[in-house]
């Protein structure tokens, strides 16, 4: 080695390739989570939900809409800040983990609104609170601010579990009918 010259560590994915799995991975999830949306375009869904009864703090359905484009930017740009960290251990978990939160957030969508299982649904929005805690403890030790961005998620999955606990409970007849 020359003198003045280091050898860096080996880079992350290149910024096109962070892009496209970002892009790839969050697309997918929400094309799942399109495919399942209580909107006017699946009226079977939207009717089965609107009879649900739903708690007093259950936010409209416009809070929705917008809250998630919100978490799903966090998660996009965590999940590129963490492609693009040189590859290893810590960094593979991180990924790992944001992939695993990813897919599960169209998963919810397919066994809450799809299946109409709504004890599963709590269960999983509760596992997604342990995956997603996960995710940011593994990604603060590989880049803090990819870490941050997931915290909203994870609060709202806080808020989401209690919400999904409670419209169960309500509505345990619901279950059983899934027309």
């Amino acid at each position: 080695m020359s003198e003045g010259k280091t050898i860096s560590p080996r880079a992350g994915l290149s910024r096109p390739a962070a892009l496209a799995i970002v892009a790839t991975v969050l697309g997918a999830s929400a094309v799942l989570g399109r495919r399942n949306a209580p909107d006017p375009s699946h009226p079977g869904i939207r009717r089965w939900y609107k009879r649900l009864d739903k708690p007093s703090y259950t936010p409209p359905d416009a809070a929705f809409g917008a809250v998630w484009p919100v978490l799903e930017t966090g998660l996009a740009v965590g999940g590129y800040r963490l492609l693009r960290q040189p590859p290893g251990a810590p960094r593979n978990t991180a990924v790992g983990l944001w992939l695993l939160n990813s897919a599960m957030i169209g998963g919810w969508t397919e066994i809450f609104f799809r299946k109409k299982a709504l004890g599963s649904s709590m269960a999983a929005s509760g596992a997604m609170i342990v995956t997603g805690a996960a995710y940011v403890v593994a990604a603060d030790r590989v880049d803090r601010p990819a870490a941050a961005t997931a915290i909203p998620f994870v609060a709202w999955l806080g808020f989401a579990t209690l919400l999904a606990g409670r419209i169960w409970q309500r509505n345990r007849h619901a279950e059983d009918d899934v027309t």
